[in-house]
């Protein structure tokens, strides 16, 4: 059986405007460009721009091998999502599109990934391409494969070797460098592309975009290592909650009572945030689901210290710790870096599942702040400018097309 890619993107200036859409199939074996499609649609919206691009690019695959399997990339997430089955389709512009999708294949020959839109750029590139020439009161045309023009634009940008002629080690050297350069050099900016989840286009959200995945975060009580405010990961003692956190959970569940309006229930599997979790179940009557993403950081040899313990105790280490957030703390914690990895992974699975509704996340201070910091596209360094009180609430809303909007942070006017 042969195997496609098939790359789709689409287009409006203005949201509704002129709108074009772009298409690509590739060969998966050997990567390369198999077909293009493209062209301008009038006047529509970016999600129907979206659509209508994957529509010609599966009828472009189809074309060639109706038999085939095809793996569809898109940095749409709404598009994924709502073909992939996870996502209801509501606006009345895009359900028939989607079902025009749905019959070009059998629905086991196709499968579907949300990518960056840096990953997409063949088909951006073609959706712009049809754009332009609907400006122009012309039709798209294909002309040469725009991975071959990419690939020609990156190789007039390089620079000129400065070795002596036939240097191929310096040159390959200079190469590395330069790659690292621009995808981020550094693991840290690795970490935070990955980690982000880019915003598709920031600001209001499209009147299409229904109800958001709604998170509302809730910090587990008081354990009796929270007011000496000692490191408490997941690597440490796993310790209860105290008295004191008990009564805060009891509060927080009557709080949640009143407003009515969690539908699920999701929690660290750590003591504390479970026990936190039970008390808001027990007068929700929802179930407990689980969640090892959720986890707190491990912070190492750390763990039951206070800050001024491991200042004494650990001073290099944690000089750099607070400077880096590649760095792990002393004896082989977790990074900030990587928890941020962790929890935008978990994010997406569960922004995934849960669309629409509106879910109690109970877990700890660095993964809420981290939450945060993602929603807003903060720096790392932003996690030490927010305060999380135990048993405090926040809230950050996911929308369909990647936008996400903080609607609360530490709120305790429940405990008072």
């Amino acid at each position: 059986m042969r195997e496609f890619i098939v790359e789709a993107d689409g287009g409006s200036r203005g949201n509704p405007g002129p709108a074009g859409y772009g298409s690509v199939v590739i060969d998966a074996a050997t990567g390369e460009t198999l077909a293009e499609a493209a062209e301008y649609i009038g006047v529509a919206t970016n999600n129907v721009a979206e659509y209508r691009g994957l529509v010609a690019g599966l009828r472009a695959a189809h074309q060639l091998d109706p038999a085939a399997s095809v793996h569809v990339r898109m940095d749409s997430k709404l598009v994924v999502e709502q073909m992939s089955g996870r996502w209801k389709i509501k606006h009345p512009d895009m359900k028939p599109l989607a079902t025009e999708a749905a019959r070009i294949f059998p629905p086991d020959q196709v499968t579907y990934e949300w990518i960056p839109r840096e990953k997409n750029k063949h088909a951006d590139r073609l959706a712009n391409e049809a754009m332009d020439a609907g400006k122009r009161g012309e039709q798209w045309s294909a002309s040469e494969s725009t991975a071959e023009l990419d690939a020609r634009a990156a190789r007039a940008a390089a620079p000129e070797p400065s070795g002596p002629p036939g240097d191929a080690a310096a040159g390959a050297a200079r190469a590395r460098a330069a790659l690292a350069s621009s995808s981020g050099g550094t693991k840290k900016a690795e970490a935070d592309v990955r980690a982000a989840s880019v915003v598709a286009s920031p600001g209001w959200a499209p009147a299409d975009m229904g109800a958001p995945a709604t998170f509302v975060l809730l910090r587990h009580g008081e354990t009796p290592l929270t007011p000496q405010k000692r490191f408490s990961g997941s690597g440490g003692t796993n310790p209860s909650l105290s008295d004191v956190g008990r009564d805060q959970a009891e509060r927080v569940a009557a709080a949640l009572a009143r407003r009515g309006t969690i539908q699920h229930i999701v929690a660290s599997p750590l003591a504390r945030t479970r026990e936190t979790a039970a008390a808001v179940a027990a007068r929700l009557g929802i179930e407990v689901t689980v969640e090892e993403g959720l986890r707190e950081t491990d912070f190492g040899a750390w763990e039951g210290l206070t800050f001024g313990e491991v200042r004494e105790r650990y001073p290099d280490d944690l000089k750099t710790w607070l400077s880096d957030p590649e760095a792990e703390p002393t004896g082989g914690g977790e990074s900030f870096a990587a928890t941020g990895t962790r929890i935008a992974a978990t994010r997406d699975k569960l922004v995934a599942a849960y669309a629409g509704r509106t879910v109690l996340l109970v877990t700890h201070v660095t993964p809420i702040k981290t939450f945060v910091r993602l929603a807003l596209g903060a720096p790392p360094e932003s996690l030490f400018r927010m305060e999380l009180s135990a048993a405090s609430l926040s809230a950050v809303a996911y929308y369909a097309d990647g936008n996400a909007s903080v609607r609360l942070l530490n709120d305790t006017s429940h405990l008072r």
